[in-house]
């Protein structure tokens, strides 16, 4: 008996259905049986079905005499199931790799409940991916009923995003009914039913959100079948007293679905929308429970269609005046900003401004050039740009903000002599003769920036290159770690700045960090005491969509590494939002396999707590070359990310270490110790030398007093710093 029966209604998909099979008989878990029901389907996807079938056994193939629906096909489906659970696909959709293993895992350590919930993210026609915004409601390690955790019905109501146990599903009776919306009357009443439901908190699902949308977003009057589909829903509770107390939920439930079908202007033909209302109001008349308040969105339900239209009517009217005064605001905003300078008073020579990544919060090198501006130049007053609120928790009480296009934001910035930020600052911005802007850059550049990515278009989406370079005409000095930064910054932002050999204050902390700070990271981590941690740390891709490329299987990498070695993995910040950690990697990183450490706001700290840094083609190389531990490049796609991008240099000839090409080749780097070897240490010494040259553990205190105090520039060792050794204590130089 297999422990899935993948059900897969196959109908008019000829185009999408390859990808659907492969994704699942692609799955490294094989315990599995697919049962593909065609549902007299007219093109060619009886003969991919046939195809499949004979060189995998695991492939059953279902024919249907006649176009039954999809919630038929499905049935008849079940009726050849032999799996312990049920999982029904759409043949449009695809799994993500790895989600069948995960979902055993979470079955097993859950014990097999009723019910198995997962996420899903929308990939759609041009390229784009998101995950389901209720994502948050997943990430829970406990097993419940839907009266224990009702907000699990505020997901999405469909059948593709669970699995169920087999024998449950039978002994309740549940079928799917003909008609559109059939998901309706199966997700509701197994939800309500299940005594032991489970979630788990990973993207299984790739939801395909096709360009002329799916059957539901037809204009056809078949939308009036979710009436009926919400007549079985309460039949199902009427014949079961104990869910009685869920009516006013369904109620409201089906009040809000049939609203906005309605509100949709694809998906009814005009002339049935008022025909649509009235039996809507009349069923939310029928079934609204005894002495339960309307909530106000609904209350025009109990009203005319004629009352329904005037009120759409107004909403949009207010829409539309709102999106005008928006306009307004912001053209009148700029005529201020630009005629507004003249009136100024004059700039605060002891105010700074800071901001970085976007006004993010307190972080990098700004936030390194601020505790040395306290310390050393305390007359200085030092006000942070915040992009919300949100980003202020956790601050020390001592720490000034003001938050972005506030009347505070506008107080300061008029006035503020110093502007130090690693991004560029508002366009908006005007820059008043006698401050000083200081650019601080992420770090040492490795791929095509500013100006030299105009003849790289792919790279390039969503950047104004011209628009980059007027901001960047701001900068007074450009602070710089190495000569090579120094070359590629004056060569990619041709602007009137002054390139300062600094060091990056970011990384005084790596310089002068005691062991005891490794230590303590490590601990807050989770890491057991004396395991080796290896961190991942991969970088974005230009060449795809959303910059998410599923370049390793960490669960894979995990278990490579072997006893004794934690795996800390750290996404790029552009994609810590995305999907990425929903593929596989919050899911791993809550049962132990792994650490997510994405969420740590200073990477610095994340870097003193590893032992060995593996990275595809991450800036953070060049930082954490500083702490002379070893260093492998994972760069299977070098290629193609040189050739989408474009780099400064060949990180292949001049790698900081070892190469890895492939995840075998990277598997037996660290199972023969050559990760750690002499040669790895050769390599590293020589980007030690080139990369490393002006961090010597006082950058912040350089610039502080350099630009700031107008002081002489400190004198800088010769050669990168010396710095601890690593946390662990372990013998760079011993194989494995």
């Amino acid at each position: 008996m297999p422990r899935f029966s993948v059900i897969v209604p196959v109908h008019k998909v000829q185009g999408y259905l390859h990808a659907c099979l492969d994704s699942v008989l692609g799955q490294s878990y094989r315990d599995i049986e697919v049962i593909a029901v065609d549902d007299r389907s007219p093109d060619g996807c009886g003969a991919i079905l046939d195809a499949y079938a004979a060189r995998d056994e695991r492939v059953r193939v279902v024919r249907l005499p006649e176009n039954v629906g999809l919630g038929r096909a499905r049935n008849a489906g079940m009726e050849h199931a032999t799996g312990d659970h049920l999982f029904f696909l759409d043949s449009d959709d695809t799994l993500t790799p790895g989600a069948l293993r995960a979902m055993a895992d979470r079955l097993d350590e859950t014990g097999d409940p009723d019910v198995l919930v997962f996420d899903y993210a929308r990939t759609h026609w041009w390229g784009g991916t998101r995950r389901n915004v209720l994502a948050r409601l997943l990430a829970t390690e406990d097993v419940f009923t839907a009266a224990e955790r009702p907000e699990i019905l505020d997901l999405l109501m469909v059948v593709w995003n669970k699995v169920y146990r087999r024998d449950f599903v039978a002994r309740e009776g549940f079928a799917f009914p003909p008609g559109y919306y059939e998901d309706t009357p199966w997700t509701f009443p197994v939800l309500l039913s299940a005594e032991r439901i489970a979630t788990l908190d990973r993207i299984c699902v790739y939801y395909r959100q096709r360009r002329r949308g799916s059957i539901l977003s037809t204009t056809s009057r078949r939308h009036f079948d979710v009436h009926e589909q919400y007549a079985r829903v309460f039949r199902f509770v009427d014949a079961r007293p104990a869910l009685a107390h869920w009516r006013p939920f369904l109620h409201a439930k089906m009040g809000e679905h049939c609203l906005d079908i309605l509100s949709k202007p694809d998906r009814l033909p005009p002339s049935d929308k008022g025909e649509f209302f009235r039996r809507t109001a009349e069923m939310f008349r029928a079934h609204r429970p005894e002495g339960v308040r309307v909530p106000a969105e609904l209350r025009v339900l109990e009203g005319s269609y004629t009352g329904y239209v005037l009120r759409q009517r107004a909403e949009k009217a207010g829409q539309e005046l709102g999106r005008r005064a928006r306009q307004a605001g912001t053209a009148t905003a700029a005529r201020y900003a630009r005629v507004r300078p003249a009136f100024r008073r004059p700039l605060d020579p002891d105010l700074a401004v800071y901001s970085a990544f976007s006004h993010r919060g307190v972080l990098g090198d700004p936030a390194a050039i601020h505790r040395a501006a306290r310390e050393l130049a305390p007359h200085i007053r030092n006000v942070w740009v915040l992009a919300d609120e949100e980003q202020a928790a956790g601050l020390d009480p001592d720490t000034e903000y003001v938050l972005l296009d506030s009347p505070g934001y506008r107080r300061v910035t008029e006035r503020a002599t110093y502007f130090v930020n690693n991004v560029n600052w508002s366009g908006a911005l005007v820059k008043r003769p006698g401050s000083v802007h200081i650019h601080t850059h992420h770090g040492t550049p490795l791929k095509y920036l500013g100006a030299d990515l105009l003849d790289r278009p792919g790279a390039r989406l969503g950047f104004d290159v011209p628009q980059m370079l007027r901001r960047a005409d701001r900068w007074d000095y450009s602070l710089v770690a190495n000569r090579h930064s120094e070359l590629v910054w004056e060569r990619a932002y041709p602007c009137r700045f002054t390139s300062l050999r600094s060091g990056s204050p970011r990384n005084d902390v790596l310089v002068g960090a005691s062991q005891e700070r490794g230590r303590a990271v490590r601990a807050r981590l989770g890491v057991p005491d004396g395991d080796t941690v290896v961190l991942y740390a991969p970088t974005r891709r230009d060449y795809r969509r959303g910059g998410l490329v599923e370049r390793l299987d960490l669960a894979r990498f995990a278990a490579d590494l072997g006893e004794g070695r934690t795996l800390v993995v750290r996404l790029h910040p552009s994609l810590a939002a995305g999907p990425a950690r929903g593929l596989g990697l919050s899911e791993l990183h809550r049962r132990g396999v792994l650490v997510d450490a994405t969420d740590e706001p200073e990477v610095q700290d994340v870097l003193l707590a590893a032992d060995v840094l593996v990275t595809d083609y991450s800036s953070v190389m060049f930082d954490y070359a500083l702490l002379d531990r070893p260093i492998v490049v994972y760069a299977d796609d070098w290629g193609a990310y040189r050739a989408s991008r474009g780099t400064y240099l060949d990180i292949m000839a001049e790698a900081p270490g070892h190469v890895a090409r492939s995840p075998w080749e990277l598997a037996w780097l660290f199972d023969s110790g050559t990760w750690r070897d002499e040669e790895a240490a050769r390599l590293r010494s020589a980007f030690r030398r080139r990369f490393c040259e002006f961090d010597d553990g006082r950058a912040a205190e350089r610039v502080v007093r350099t630009l700031m105090l107008n002081e002489p520039m400190p004198e800088r060792p010769a050669g990168p710093a010396r710095v601890p050794a690593q946390a662990t204590g372990v013998d760079l130089l011993t194989p494995s």
